[in-house]
């Protein structure tokens, strides 16, 4: 009888079209929700993730997008800021960097954050924190990095696709009537020549003059030290202390007790995150924000942070290291 009802009811649903909406995902749409990890006082902690490509641009999934890396973290910064009862930010960094603009819209919210709100950021970097991921990272009150975590490659890096040679061999040409002779500088339709090389190089070495401004506006390296860092090497965390990159090396219970104390708080100070979900069990060491979850970034794959393919232009991205 009831396997009766519950069809009848089904299908007058369906006639008049108020069937319920079902939802399988949780949407970009939906509210960031606080959750406490940690701790019964009254003081806070806000635990904020960066991971993956740093980038403005949402990311296209088989079902729906999801939000940027950009869009997330000042999302969060913004719900940290607004609370009087949270006392500082805990930034853990994981990414290989991103785009120049998104990296450096991070590093301006990041600082306006600290300057709006009077509250202490403290980073925990995890597996990398290298380029953009270590510019994003200046602004904090404290560094602290995971053992074995892969920082530094301060330096920028300009990518282009190349075809023309393909395109030879294959018998195709692409006619250009432009405005001006610099209008179609960088084609991937034709080789370069070393004028345009060295007009490209100009404005990556620009580029990474204001990187090792800020690197020393925040960290105050010694010339050696600078020289070193300028060679957009990376480090583990023994040399990056050394150096003068970062201020301490620990795991990221370690890095919260630090964060806590670095922002006034108490020990049993809550430690709260920013989720889109409840997860049953939380702790800091999980990395969504929903049950889809979030892309861990790998040493060495064929794509670069987690992208078949990834637009020509300017980056503060380790290039050897990707997102998939």
């Amino acid at each position: 009888m009831n396997r009766y009802l519950i069809l009848s009811l089904l299908a007058a649903f369906i006639l008049t079209g108020c069937f319920p909406q079902v939802r399988l995902f949780t949407d970009a749409a939906d509210p960031f929700q606080e959750f406490t990890i940690e701790g019964d006082g009254k003081g806070k902690l806000a635990l904020i993730r960066v991971q993956g490509l740093i980038t403005d641009q949402p990311e296209e999934r088989f079902i729906r997008s999801v939000p940027s890396v950009v869009q997330d973290t000042v999302s969060q910064l913004a719900l940290a800021e607004a609370d009087p009862a949270v006392k500082g930010v805990l930034l853990v960094v994981d990414t290989p960097g991103g785009t120049v603009t998104a990296s450096d819209i991070l590093y301006h919210e990041i600082l306006r954050f600290k300057e709006r709100s009077g509250k202490k950021v403290v980073v925990s970097m995890v597996n990398m924190a290298t380029s953009g991921g270590y510019f994003i990272s200046l602004p904090a009150d404290k560094i602290v990095a995971h053992p074995s975590t892969i920082t530094g490659s301060v330096g920028v890096i300009f990518m282009r696709p190349k075809i023309n040679g393909l395109m030879d061999k294959i018998g195709v040409s692409v006619e250009v009537d432009k405005s001006g002779e610099a209008k179609d500088i960088g084609s991937p339709f034709k080789p370069g020549t070393p004028e345009e090389k060295a007009f490209f190089q100009n404005i990556v070495d620009e580029m990474a003059l204001d990187f090792y401004a800020k690197v020393q506006t925040h960290r105050k390296l010694t010339a050696e030290a600078m020289n070193e860092v300028k060679t957009a090497a990376v480090f583990l965390p023994g040399k990056a202390k050394a150096l003068g990159l970062i201020d301490e090396i620990g795991y990221l219970d370690q890095t919260t007790a630090i964060a806590k104390t670095v922002a006034g708080l108490e020990n049993n100070a809550r430690v709260v995150v920013y989720r889109r979900e409840y997860y049953a069990n939380d702790s800091y060491y999980n990395n969504s924000a929903s049950q889809e979850g979030m892309k861990v970034p790998q040493l060495i794959n064929v794509s670069i942070a987690g992208r078949s393919s990834i637009p020509a232009g300017f980056y503060y991205l380790c290039a050897l290291f990707s997102a998939e």
